[in-house]
């Protein structure tokens, strides 16, 4: 296998999926702690308020992590657990969280990667209009400048938003937090605005550093794969990766082109018309502030051909294709097609920030969790991912989501993602069967997948 010693594995986690302590050692509210009080906005009107009680079983977890061979970790900041309002005040409490994390994660041999945001926006700062307010990009600067004075002497490797086509995407829709349902003007504006605070966090990090940081951004890596390698069907798959064909949040360019080219795509600002953003001055300089890699949330993609005149053309998936738990299909070859795509046009290190499946996982007669489609799907995956390296494209590291089972954001506990089984009425963990599989992926360098 192509995997070079340097090459990271590793898992990821997000703050409010994992930590519980809601309320405890003067958390601030966020948006998520108030969207579960809505009746029937999450499954079976579960909630995060305890989850996985990482925020007190940390150290038991990331002993686990060790055990299992994680090389890296990347997880998120509660932006509320750190400043209650939002901005202003620190919580000394809620950061010494996370210089204890920081510090048992290096003890035990385990590099960290710090997401800032994972759409747990403080519940504070959205009484004052959220990514709406054209403040926002300040409070976001300021709250990475409180992160890396504290742990930038320590941590060197930095992501600034997860997936703005999710957290930004729930405002057209109001399936997630907060549960807002606005017009594309507005949607579009918040957009904006969270780009630029993630170019304004970038200057920041920069500015504060106490050692030479590598930054990066975690979009949804979101990629069509061609119906055949002919050059036609590749060429096709390339345009629809990056075009804007439609009304919606759910592409890559309009997100990916502002922070690395300097500029949101033509056919977007077409498509958007009179409802796109209006950029000051400064603006489009600020968002693209450079960044050391790319970071892409994998987990499948859809199927295209070259059609009439060479445009793509959709394939659809044949009755009784491989779908995980979660209902989403089973595409290893994008693990392959979205970084090669990924990295040809933005010439940067590729980081695969998220990839994994959700399980139909117990815990079966023997005590133990036995979940071989989560191997078998992480070996297929992988062995695109392998190909794509050897053939030139420049990959750092994979991150499997998830380290362990999690509240899955609207889905509640339902879905399980994990490498590591929670009973979540006990908090005890189990390794799955996947998790040992894993350890012996990390320690072959790859080579276990050939077998």
């Amino acid at each position: 296998m192509s995997f070079r010693k340097e090459f990271l594995w590793g898992a990821a986690t997000a703050a409010y999926q994992i930590e519980g302590a809601a309320f405890e050692d003067g958390k601030g509210p966020s948006v998520w702690d108030m969207f579960c009080r809505k009746e029937n906005a999450i499954w079976n009107n579960q909630n995060g308020d305890v989850a996985c009680d990482h925020y007190h079983r940390y150290k038991e977890d990331v002993a686990l992590m060790k055990k299992i061979g994680l090389k890296a970790y990347r997880f998120s900041i509660s932006w509320p657990r750190v400043l209650p309002e939002g901005a202003g005040a620190v919580n000394p409490k809620g950061l010494a969280f996370y210089d204890r994390l920081v510090d048992e994660l290096l003890k035990a041999g385990i590099t960290p990667f710090i997401t800032l945001f994972h759409w747990d926006y403080p519940y504070a700062l959205y009484c004052r209009g959220g990514w709406l307010n054209p403040s926002s990009p300040d409070w976001f600067a300021d709250y990475a400048r409180v992160l890396a004075d504290k742990l930038s002497d320590r941590v060197r490797h930095w992501m600034t938003l997860n997936e703005p086509q999710c957290f930004i995407g729930a405002h057209q829709s109001g399936k997630h937090a907060p549960g807002d349902i606005l017009g594309w003007k507005e949607v579009l504006r918040a957009g904006h605005h969270a780009l630029l605070a993630h170019g304004k966090a970038v200057q920041t990090i920069r500015a504060a550093s106490r050692t030479k940081p590598l930054i990066g951004y975690a979009p949804v890596g979101i990629a069509s794969n061609p119906a055949s390698t002919r050059s036609a069907d590749v060429r096709a798959a390339r345009t629809a990766t990056f075009a804007v064909t439609a009304r919606n949040v759910w592409n890559a360019a309009w997100w990916l082109d502002p922070v690395f080219c300097g500029h949101y795509p033509e056919d977007g600002l077409k498509i958007f018309g009179a409802d796109a953003p209006r950029p000051r001055p400064g603006d489009m300089e600020t968002i693209s502030q450079p960044l050391d890699f790319c970071g892409i949330n994998v987990y499948h993609g859809n199927t295209v051909r070259a059609g009439r005149n060479g445009q793509p053309e959709p394939v659809p998936l044949p009755p009784g294709h491989a779908l995980s738990a979660f209902r989403w299909p089973v595409t290893p070859e994008s693990l392959y097609w979205a970084p090669k795509f990924f990295y040809e046009r933005y010439r940067k290190p590729i980081y695969i920030t998220e990839n994994g499946i959700s399980g139909m996982d117990w815990v079966a007669l023997d005590g133990q969790v036995h979940d071989p489609g989560r191997i078998d799907f992480m070996t297929r995956y992988l062995r695109a991912l392998e190909r794509a390296v050897r053939e030139g494209v420049e990959v750092h590291g994979y991150f499997t989501w998830s380290v362990m089972d999690n509240f899955e954001w609207a889905e509640g506990f339902k879905e399980r993602f994990g490498l590591i089984y929670v009973d979540f009425p006990t908090q005890r963990r189990i390794l799955k069967d996947s998790a040992y599989w894993y350890r012996d992926v990390i320690a072959t360098r790859g080579r276990a997948l050939k077998s």
